[in-house]
């Protein structure tokens, strides 16, 4: 006979598992997207963050547009425009300190440019050039991310060991609504969660997973619900309000590095272009649609509201633009320069120290220029040879 098994021994209740951890109301986003621009809230916005926010939304633009056209003159072997959520792309890109990590995807070259990122490099993964084109420690710009959602687990990890080892230190992961039904998203924000990481998640939901609309991945009421699932605050912004996605973007940083925990953000926003140059957008979207969208464009959103309040004219509005031209004539310009590649380079910041099969590998490739190199030399050698002797014989 065990102990439980004697008469008037004592059973303990097993353990209400079922039973909520917190509160769930307050961590429920509102019903609607939270606006700030168009409403009397907005008087109140500092007027040198509207201008930097119109400065790097009209930069953006012209970025966008510029890079789309090196991809038709094949300057880039792809890329993926954000015309339409650069609000998104340029407060995520604002709202951090320089300590702090951004976590790009593949579409958030504007984020990595408006956080310091050069142009070029932000493009160089893209033109298919050396690695991710830049050295993530220095720009505290993680690479940037063409699987999906891979990038959001990399997020927690360091926001978990920046706090672990006490630095103050906050990581935001950019993500789109076709990576919330990846397996990767549900395990970052369940570990993030957990362990209360100091870490923001802006989903930017523009409406389709390439062709595929959001009704066909979720059945939930928003994106930003999905937070509730995991114990972390959902917040639902209009992702084209510049103002709005910079203010709640904000305030979620500072919950996190106030230990406060994760945050989950959905931007509700629109992708103004094809999902990439490859992409026939008409496939699966009206051009009704699309112009329903540029009434509500961040541009034109942000410059009526400054207009307003008589920080913004016609006189400055171009000189905005011209710096803007600038921008994408050295863009330009530099792109348009080939690159100086070695391919030896593949073999390199990979690991620490390189792996028996890296070597092995790298030996093979050394080899296999060494020996088209000689080739080349003798075929110069050759045609130097055939042009003496036509030489000769011509005399």
């Amino acid at each position: 006979m065990t102990v439980l098994e004697q008469p008037g021994a004592y059973r303990p209740t097993p353990p209400p598992a079922w039973r909520p951890r917190a509160d769930a109301a307050p961590l429920l986003p509102d019903a609607e997207p939270y606006r700030l621009l168009g409403t009397a809230a907005a008087a109140d916005v500092a007027a040198d963050l509207l201008t930097r926010l119109h400065r790097e939304l009209v930069h953006g633009r012209r970025y966008n547009a510029q890079a789309t056209a090196l991809t038709r003159q094949g300057r880039l072997a792809v890329y993926p425009s954000s015309t339409g959520q650069e609000a998104c792309q340029v407060a995520a890109g604002l709202v951090l300190e320089e300590r702090d990590w951004l976590f790009p995807s593949y579409r958030d070259t504007l984020a990595a440019v408006v956080r310091g990122l050069d142009p070029v490099q932000a493009l160089t993964l893209l033109r298919g050039d050396w690695h991710s084109g830049y050295d993530p420690h220095t720009h505290r710009v993680a690479p940037l991310s063409t699987p999906l959602a891979t990038q959001l687990p990399h997020a927690v990890g360091l926001a978990h060991a920046a706090r672990l080892k006490g630095d103050d230190v906050v990581a935001l992961a950019l993500v789109g609504d076709g990576g919330t039904s990846e397996g990767d998203f549900h395990e970052a924000l369940n570990f993030a969660a957990v362990w209360q990481a100091p870490v923001v998640f802006l989903v930017q939901n523009n409406g389709f997973a390439i062709s595929v609309p959001l009704a066909k991945q979720t059945a939930a009421p928003s994106l930003a619900h999905k937070a509730v699932g995991y114990g972390m605050p959902g917040r639902l912004v209009d992702g084209n309000d510049a103002v709005a996605v910079h203010q709640v973007l904000d305030e979620a940083v500072r919950r996190a590095r106030g230990g406060g925990g994760p945050t989950l953000v959905e931007a509700v926003t629109y992708r103004m272009d094809a999902h990439t140059n490859a992409d026939d957008a008409t496939r699966y979207r009206t051009d009704s649609e699309v112009e329903a969208w540029r009434a509500h464009d961040p541009i034109a959103l942000l410059e009526e509201a400054m207009r307003d309040r008589d920080l913004l004219d016609d006189q400055s509005v171009e000189a905005v633009r011209e710096s803007a031209e600038r921008l994408a004539a050295d863009l330009r310009e530099r792109m348009n320069q080939d690159p100086v590649v070695d391919p030896m380079e593949l073999f390199e910041h990979i690991y620490a120290d390189k792996t028996s099969q890296l070597r092995e590998q790298a030996a093979q490739l050394r080899a296999e220029l060494d020996a088209e190199s000689e080739r080349d030399a003798g075929t110069d050698a050759d045609t130097d040879t055939g042009a003496d002797k036509s030489e000769k014989g011509a005399r």
